[in-house]
């Protein structure tokens, strides 16, 4: 009988040890950075969406009366383009796919969009959500309203094909904001935090994160400034821009994986 008692305690210990093995498998990792380079960026900038391609970088400003689209000299901050936005449209997430740019609009249901080489528009579409952050992984559009949601969308029809709750090992991961996908991940911001989220696009699972307190504080002591937000990748450069609302700064990361 003892004999029995003490498997039995024994498969429940185990069973407990493999589930806590579980658990500690969906703790996303944390992810260092080192700063390689830091550009002068536009103060009165309301950052919202920001892409790299084709050698150039291009911003989505935000606020009502004052939203716009730019093309912008990396090493200087100097602004080479700019196309506003109407006055009804609040600018977010930014994207470049091909030869054009698509940039959403937060509470207007309308993304525009526009040719990359002239910032002319193209034409718009409509989603029924509201636009936060914007990327793409060669076939699908990925969007954030501000919830733990990610929606992926027909990259030419601008048909939704499929969402994901996103997700860490305490629950829902809301307020994605701005987004860009690197080597098959989904980079987020989060609003409001000094976190970007790494998330799985299959499942959404957040598998790491990066904290960015460090410039966030820096940059909090600069007047005028907001919160963190704005990531694009250097394709082939192992470099990731980020930025924030009326940061006089863009500063170039490359991203160190830790050893668990």
């Amino acid at each position: 009988m003892r004999a029995r008692a003490a498997a039995a305690a024994w498969a429940l210990a185990l069973a407990g040890l493999l589930g806590l093995a579980g658990v500690r498998a969906e703790v996303p990792v944390s992810i260092g950075y080192r700063v390689v380079a830091t550009y002068p960026h536009d103060p009165q900038a309301y950052t919202q969406g920001l892409v790299y391609a084709g050698g150039a970088l291009y911003e989505s400003t935000g606020l009502y009366g004052r939203s716009s689209v730019r093309r912008v000299d990396l090493a200087s901050g100097r602004i080479l383009a700019a196309r506003p936005l109407a006055p009804q449209h609040f600018g977010e997430g930014l994207t470049a796919i091909g030869e054009r740019l698509i940039q959403l609009t937060w509470r207007s249901g309308t993304a525009i969009v526009y040719s990359r080489a002239n910032l002319r528009p193209l034409g718009q579409f409509r989603y029924a959500t509201e636009g936060w952050g914007l990327t793409h992984d060669g076939r699908h559009l990925i969007m954030s309203d501000g919830s733990d949601t990610l929606y992926f969308l027909d990259a030419d029809r601008f048909t939704e094909v499929r969402r994901v709750k996103v997700h860490d090992a305490s629950g829902p991961v809301r307020s994605l904001n701005e987004l860009e996908y690197i080597g098959g991940s989904v980079f987020a911001n989060v609003w409001q935090s000094s976190r970007i989220v790494r998330i799985d696009p299959a499942s959404g699972r957040v598998t790491g994160f990066v904290d960015l307190s460090a410039l966030t504080d820096r940059m909090r002591g600069e007047p005028g400034t907001d919160v963190l937000n704005g990531i694009a990748y250097i394709p082939g450069s192992g470099r990731v821009l980020v930025t924030g609302k009326r940061w006089p700064s863009l500063f170039a990361i490359e991203l160190v994986e830790r050893d668990p």
